[in-house]
């Protein structure tokens, strides 16, 4: 794709994402042949996706027949990456002896367990090479004590692969799902398919910063870093623009506002480098009926989340919205990569066999004392056992909801007050919010659709609501406090009440 050519470093491709009614469509028995879904399909992708707040602006998505004619990306054997301390002895010797190796084989898939161990292959195979994350940084210990990067017990960052595909080279992998959502724990456990905590924006600022000290040309350099920025966020149909301050921030000035995101918060594509988004927990997504903060796509089977895999990890490079295509225009031939059906379904199936971890917040007086005051406060309304979600929208403030909505049966009647921004003036807007499950919500943070807040104790913190608040998570570029607006409910529980309950949300 052209456009990434300014600065591959900010090749972001992260991922994916609550009616107590049944999940979606299981996933085929083991006892009968596997039937791969079509993914890319008209109709399908039309009915899955949820409309724009401005109902006359259409998102369509690249027709079945340009896509189908880009390259299947081939999933090479990956190697685990070693912080340099940690890495065994002759490690990147014995890696250079390695031939290239074709991991992924539809073939030699028999059985659904060998489809969920093949998916967990195409969770780990990087979309980008020696990016942010080029050889002699990943074996450099500053780099990561610079860039903040985790490291499990094992000595390993889940974050990269090495991977052979030359013999005597090894490159180091990136962008993968494990990229984003993978967490290391503060006791060095890894968590997979979990709201991650790699450091991307830190590193894409430390990066930036140093490829554009001292660029030869400063204003042709400032243009290219605007435009692509703009190319990744822009919503040319909505006034006043929501990123006008882009056309006078330099070059650090856009370094410093993807600095100032936590881990686990990006601007991810389709979102926006002033309004980013927190990275979602895709460990028991098998039961959320849409994906997205904003509830964008709905989830009816495997085969929508198989759809909204390819979409986030490449596709919604081609899309269009009315007469503005982001990338410009559609090169022929197609140029770029995608995932097979096959690769897709794999990777559906191993993110539904994702398990919460073990919980070690164990039930005791005072969590039990929270759970009655969850149910007496009415928090089951929304947050219904056993997903703790009722798997509806609530509409944010500003919007009204037509008559004719698609997803009107699940819409509730009444907004929450949280912050509007990422649904109306971003390109994953439906002026809707998905009810977020609270199921692992102690392994999670920063906590709300932006993660402005950095803990549950935050979240109840009645003070976010006033405007000299310092949010303890993402704050926002040029801002110092701000309010954290939205969901009033239990801000005004006495203090025992809310320790309580806090005890109790921790043990979900």
């Amino acid at each position: 794709m052209p456009r990434v050519a300014f600065f591959s470093l900010l090749l972001l491709l992260p991922l994916l994402f609550s009616s107590v009614q049944a999940g979606p469509e299981a996933p085929a028995n083991p006892a009968r042949p596997i039937q791969i879904p079509k993914v890319w399909d008209e109709a399908q992708l039309a009915a899955m996706d949820l409309p724009l707040p401005n109902t006359a602006v259409k998102m369509k998505h690249v027709s079945p027949e340009y896509y189908y004619r880009l390259e299947v990306r081939p999933i090479y054997k990956s190697y685990p990456v070693y912080h340099p301390d940690r890495e065994p002895a002759g490690y990147l010797e014995w890696l250079k002896q390695q031939e290239p190796e074709i991991a992924f084989d539809p073939a030699k898939l028999k059985t659904e367990q060998d489809w969920i161990q093949a998916g967990e292959l195409v969770f780990e195979a990087p979309l980008g090479f020696n990016g942010l994350a080029k050889l002699e940084r990943v074996r450099d210990p500053k780099w990561y004590a610079a860039g903040k990067v985790p490291v499990g017990k094992d000595g390993v960052a889940p974050f990269f692969r090495y991977v052979i595909r030359e013999k005597g080279k090894v490159e180091v992998g990136e962008f993968s799902c494990a990229t984003c959502h993978s967490r290391v724990m503060s006791d060095g456990s890894t968590i997979k398919g979990a709201q991650g905590n790699f450091p991307l924006e830190h590193l894409d600022e430390i990066a930036l910063k140093e490829r554009f000290a001292n660029p030869e040309r400063p204003e042709e350099a400032l243009a290219g870093v605007r435009r692509f920025t703009r190319s990744r966020f822009a919503t040319p149909w909505i006034q006043p623009d929501p990123l006008q301050a882009l056309d006078s921030m330099s070059i650090e000035d856009i370094a410093t506002a993807y600095g100032q995101m936590p881990a686990g918060v990006q601007a991810r594509d389709e979102a926006s480098i002033l309004i980013p988004v927190q990275v979602p927990d895709l460990i028991g997504i098998k039961d959320r009926r849409y994906f997205d903060r904003t509830g964008r796509s709905r989830h009816r089977d495997i085969s929508d989340l198989m759809r909204y895999a390819a979409f986030v990890q490449g596709a919604f490079s081609w899309s269009s919205y009315g007469d503005y295509l982001p990338a410009g225009s559609l090169p022929e031939p197609p140029r770029g990569k995608r995932y097979s059906d096959e690769q897709l379904y794999a990777l559906a199936l191993y993110l539904y066999s994702l398990e919460f971890p073990e919980n070690p917040h164990k039930p005791d007086a005072l969590s039990q004392f929270g759970q009655q005051i969850f149910v007496r406060e009415g928090c089951e309304g929304c947050h219904t056992p056993p997903l703790y979600s009722s798997n509806k929208l609530t509409p944010t403030v500003g919007f009204e909801v037509p008559e004719d909505h698609p997803a009107k049966a699940d819409i509730l009647p009444f907004s929450v007050g949280t912050d509007p921004a990422l649904t109306l003036r971003t390109r994953k807007g439906t002026g809707l919010y998905k009810v977020p499950s609270l199921r692992g919500v102690w392994y999670r943070g920063p906590l709300e659709h932006s993660g402005s807040v950095a803990t549950l104790e935050d979240w109840f913190d009645p003070r976010r609501l006033r405007d000299d608040y310092v949010p303890t998570g993402w704050v926002g570029y040029k801002v110092q406090t701000r309010a954290v607006s939205g969901h009033k409910f239990g801000l005004d529980l006495s203090e025992k009440d809310r320790k309580a309950l806090i005890a109790f949300l921790r043990t979900l």
